[in-house]
């Protein structure tokens, strides 16, 4: 069965940044199983994994746009300028590390600088990156067919006796 929308897909995968550090490899973490279409991979390896079949095995470079993305496609925030300390130099391109909600670093590049609040990027660690991959498909399962809704029902109390 080939891979399409909806279908659960269970790959060995192992993703690094071209010519460097492993980002992720399935052979320390076992299999990735996941539903496709659904958002949870990368955009390139989707594109990549599509229609390939149970056995098939790929390689190659997914570019950073589809990978991670790029430096000006990562979301903006509005963070008042009381978090940041007293003696930072506030200006657009400035860079600063903070804590994401997780208590995980995560690179701030600000756009702009408002009366009491300041806009910036968060800037993913692996933005700007091309990723070489390898993937083999492991197993594909058909899309799961849809819940049927129930319709409300129009129906009268029953009479007590």
């Amino acid at each position: 069965m080939k891979i399409r929308s909806g279908c659960t897909v269970r790959i060995e995968c192992e993703l690094r940044v071209k010519g460097g550090d492993l980002v992720e490899s399935s052979k320390d973490s076992g299999p990735i199983e996941y539903q496709h279409g659904s958002g949870q991979m990368i955009k390139g390896l989707e594109t990549i994994l599509e229609s390939m079949d149970v056995g098939e095995e790929k390689s190659g470079v997914i570019p950073a746009v589809d990978a991670f993305g790029t430096a000006e496609s990562q979301p903006k925030m509005t963070i008042p300028k009381a978090h940041f300390p007293a003696e930072a130099k506030l200006e657009e391109g400035a860079k600063f590390e903070a804590k994401g909600p997780h208590g995980r670093p995560i690179a701030l590049e600000v756009v702009a600088i408002e009366t009491e609040q300041v806009i910036a990027r968060a800037i993913h660690p692996l933005a700007d990156k091309d990723i070489a991959y390898t993937v083999k498909v492991l197993a594909v399962r058909p899309p799961k067919p849809p819940v049927p809704k129930i319709e409300e029902i129009d129906a009268e109390p029953e009479e007590e006796a």
